[in-house]
């Protein structure tokens, strides 16, 4: 029982870490490779380095980052097993064959909606 109650706080603190904009877009700018502080400090000259530094903190709380140091630099990656613990434990479930189906569905609809609205007649033509 204290081992699924770890894992189930483990989880709260990537659901945590998720639950941000701003931390997903850290984390979509790691997918391509580690950046340092700096780097990441300058993908959002709206926020102060404070505040980006606060953020990665949540998402290395969220075992979502690793830090490494390199001298004066620290260099950031993400660490993709939380993700994938995530997805095995809620997202895998729903993707039997009628979800991923309905999906379809719903993209097939809504590009022949996008569609016909481009070919509307225009008025007074």
């Amino acid at each position: 029982m204290q081992h699924e109650n770890a894992k189930h706080e483990e989880f709260e603190a990537v659901w945590k870490a998720l639950a941000n904009r701003t931390r997903r877009e850290i984390l979509d700018l790691l997918r391509d490779g580690p950046m340092t502080t700096t780097e990441l400090t300058d993908s959002f000259p709206a926020l102060s380095r404070f505040s980006v530094m606060q953020h990665l903190r949540v998402l290395e709380q969220g075992n979502l980052l690793v830090r490494r140091k390199a001298g004066r630099k620290r260099f950031h990656h993400l660490n993709p097993i939380p993700l994938q613990q995530i997805y095995h434990r809620w997202v895998a479930q729903w993707q039997e064959p009628w979800a991923e189906s309905l999906v379809a569905l719903k993209g097939e609809l809504e590009r022949r909606e996008a569609g016909s609205r481009t070919r509307e007649p225009k008025r007074g033509a």
